[in-house]
């Protein structure tokens, strides 16, 4: 993991990754490839956590998208292959093991608004700005931006996005599902360690589960999501965690969780 451009750290169960690569924290090929280092090292720790929160270092930006300096060199070979890693990376992260929480600040555009569209959740400050800006060099979101943002946004809101580049306040994306709660500045990192202190003692089997049935269940007809859904759950009656849970419940006291 390049400790230059990406940091992480585990506390009380909560990994915090930070992206470090100022002033915008702009997601070239080896800040990426940072990313996807820290993801594969928590991976192999899964069982030090049960939740991820995901920021970027300074205050001006949650991430500012790409270098595009380097657009100057890609070709529609090299192309492919830059974009078909980063689907890599942002499936990565979108289903990773445990939940992860974007903390978006300042700038969160065009890619970065993609990365943060890979997280579970979303927690943005006041002062956060949101957008595709990518046709101002007349490309458009191609790391995956227009699939995730569609699962949020009306067909028309999300045409006007991506057809003028706009971008749109913090409390805008709160109105079209973008984010799922907006905070004072300076405070969207602690709310979103709040938020995955208080996931982390839930059943972890059960999160677990859960992320697999959400993120499994979207593309799916209707009989097919009971049924994975019903496998899912089923399964979790294996296990000890459950059997601790529903004990713990009925002596009303807190349950001790171990993770099978």
């Amino acid at each position: 993991m390049s400790e230059e451009l990406v940091r992480c750290e585990i506390k009380d169960q909560v990994a915090v990754v930070t992206i470090d690569h100022p002033p915008m924290n702009a997601l070239d090929v080896p800040t990426k490839l940072a990313i996807r280092d820290a993801f594969a090292e928590l991976d192999q720790r899964r069982d030090e956590m049960r939740a991820v929160v995901l920021t970027g270092a300074g205050e001006k930006a949650f991430a500012g998208g790409a270098d595009i300096k380097t657009f100057l060199e890609l070709t529609p070979e090299t192309a492919k292959r830059r974009l078909m890693l980063t689907h890599s990376i942002y499936s990565q992260i979108e289903n990773f093991v445990w939940p992860v929480i974007a903390a978006v600040h300042g700038y969160c555009l065009g890619g970065g608004l993609e990365l943060a569209l890979a997280c579970d959740i979303r927690y943005a400050s006041q002062n956060a700005k949101l957008g595709f800006p990518e046709v101002n060099l007349s490309v458009f979101p191609g790391n995956g931006g227009i699939a995730r943002a569609g699962q949020f946004l009306p067909l028309g809101k999300l045409k006007e996005l991506v057809y003028t580049g706009a971008s749109i306040s913090a409390d805008e994306a709160l109105g079209y599902g973008l984010v799922e709660k907006v905070v004072s500045e300076g405070e969207v990192l602690d709310a979103c360690l709040e938020l995955a202190r208080t996931i982390a003692k839930r059943g972890p089997l059960g999160v677990m589960a859960a992320k697999k049935a959400i993120n499994r269940t979207r593309d799916l007809c209707l009989m097919d999501r009971l049924e994975l859904e019903s496998d899912l759950w089923a399964g979790l009656t294996a296990s000890e965690d459950m059997k601790e849970g529903a004990r713990a419940f009925m002596e009303k006291r807190k349950p001790v969780y171990r993770c099978r």
